[in-house]
């Protein structure tokens, strides 16, 4: 529509054979993680060059339907052999969801320091989703872990769109923590420590597994599509 309007648009497409499918009038492809269409954070430079690639298909004409390729992998997926996690390993449980919820919110308080000064040396963080203290919203993963279904704690939020920004606010919580001074992990080695080497990892995957069949269809697709990466989920079985 927007097209037909005169209005010429290109695409950033994470997923070729879905770009190949939708065809849309112009789309450049980057072999990127999902959710980093541009390329490695703090990184301008080249994510300009992302940016300039695409607007370039503007001026090149062509079509009805064409799919250029970005020349270049992401360098941060390369993996730093001097970085280390705020911790490695999570705290072993008995396999009962009590044991995992318990071991999830007695995990948190090991990222604090680490959280804190990621925050003071980058000057910003991406947690606040949610509007709860971090102590709450692990609080809040606990109780739908535990099979509780609680009410929302936020106002004029519904219980699934409020487990939503907690998982995301917990995600970001980690991950930033994670970031140590004098160290760039790759996005894979931080993905790997999240959901293979801590008990908020093993909570997520546990609570999406017990979703997916939900009565409350927010709640189904919450857990379908937004709880753990679908990477992820799929590499899980």
């Amino acid at each position: 529509m927007i097209e037909e309007q005169g209005v010429a648009t290109v695409a950033i497409s994470l997923i070729r054979p879905q770009t190949e499918n939708t065809k849309p009038p112009r789309a450049l492809w980057v072999p990127f993680e999902l959710g980093r269409p541009f390329g490695p954070p703090s990184d301008p430079a080249f994510q300009r060059r992302v940016i300039l690639a695409a607007l370039r298909m503007l001026e090149e004409g062509g079509g009805p339907v064409r799919i250029e390729d970005f020349p270049d992998d992401d360098p941060r997926e390369r993996p730093d052999p001097g970085w280390e996690p705020p911790f490695a390993g999570a705290a072993p449980v008995d396999g009962s969801t009590a044991a995992l919820a318990d071991a999830f919110e007695a995990e948190l308080p090991r990222l604090a320091a680490a959280y804190e000064q990621s925050v003071k040396r980058r000057g910003r963080t991406t947690v606040g989703l949610s509007g709860l203290p971090i102590s709450a919203a692990a609080h809040y993963l606990a109780a739908w872990l535990l099979g509780e279904a609680p009410a929302s704690p936020v106002a004029d939020m519904s219980a699934p769109l409020a487990l939503r920004f907690v998982l995301d606010d917990l995600k970001a919580y980690y991950l930033e923590a994670a970031l140590a001074p004098s160290s760039k992990p790759s996005s894979r080695q931080l993905a790997d420590w999240l959901w293979n080497e801590t008990a908020a990892g093993k909570a997520m995957f546990a609570l999406r597994r017990a979703n997916l069949d939900a009565a409350d269809e927010r709640l189904k697709l919450i857990a379908s599509n937004f709880m753990v990466p679908g990477i992820r989920a799929v590499a899980a079985g």
